[in-house]
């Protein structure tokens, strides 16, 4: 499932996101969310969220239980 729309992501959920140090990369990290940053229903880029780490970033990927979490690198 992709980040674009708010109301898919939740405190507590696994996700994927671009850092803004990787946005050329690509590079994504995996993380805990904590907070949602982004208050507008949809984003085109990802919404803002803040990791349980501390690191804030655009979801790229909301991760399903179950899936097994593949990161090129």
């Amino acid at each position: 499932m992709d980040g674009t729309c708010r109301d898919k992501i939740r405190a507590g959920q696994s996700v994927l996101i671009v850092l803004k140090k990787d946005q050329r990369s690509g590079k994504l990290t995996s993380g805990i969310v904590k907070d949602i940053l982004t208050k507008s229903p949809t984003h085109p880029h990802g919404i803002k969220v803040r990791l349980e780490s501390g690191e804030i970033g655009r979801v790229k990927q909301v991760i399903s239980m179950g899936k097994r979490l593949e990161i090129d690198e």
